[in-house]
C-alpha cells in the first residue's frame, strides 16, 4: 500500500502536468485535488528538491515540471516519494538489507515470491510515466 504521501503527490504531479507549462499554486493544487496545504506544501518542497519540479515565488509564481511529462517515469517519482519499491529489504535492488531471521535467502520461499512481486511492480512503474496518469 503507498502512504498518503506517495498518493497526493502523483496526484498534484499530475494536475501540473496537465496545466502544460502554466505556473500552478499550492492553493489551487489542494484545492483541485482535495489534498490538505501544509502537506502539499512539504511534498512539493521535497520533489522541487529532488528536481521534478521549479517554482517561482511571488505574484504570478507557483510550480512547474522541470521535464517533460514523458520524461518523468513513475519509478524514480515512487523512490523520492515512498522509498524503496520492493516490499522487503532482501529484495530490494536499491536498499537491500539482508534478513536478519533468514539463513539462506536462496532457499527461502518468501524471498523468491517477493522477488516476482518486485519485478512485476518495477515493470509497471518503469513502463509509465508521468504523461500516462495526466
Amino acid at each position: 500500500m503507498i502512504s498518503k504521501k506517495t498518493k497526493y503527490g502523483l496526484k498534484a504531479l499530475a494536475y501540473i502536468a496537465r496545466q502544460e507549462n502554466k505556473m500552478v499554486q499550492i492553493a489551487t493544487i489542494a484545492e483541485q485535488e482535495n489534498i490538505p496545504h501544509k502537506f502539499l506544501e512539504s511534498i512539493l518542497l521535497s520533489l522541487r528538491k529532488t528536481g521534478f519540479l521549479g517554482s517561482k515565488k511571488g505574484k504570478g509564481g507557483g510550480y512547474y515540471l522541470l521535464k517533460k511529462p514523458s520524461e518523468i517515469p513513475m519509478t524514480d517519482v515512487i523512490r523520492i516519494l515512498e522509498g524503496p519499491i520492493a516490499m522487503l529489504p532482501c529484495v530490494s535492488l536499491n536498499y537491500y538489507e539482508r534478513c536478519e531471521d533468514c539463513p539462506d535467502e536462496n532457499a527461502c520461499g518468501v524471498h523468491k515470491l517477493m522477488i516476482q512481486v518486485r519485478d512485476s511492480t518495477l515493470n509497471i512503474f518503469k513502463n509509465n510515466t508521468l504523461e500516462d496518469i495526466k
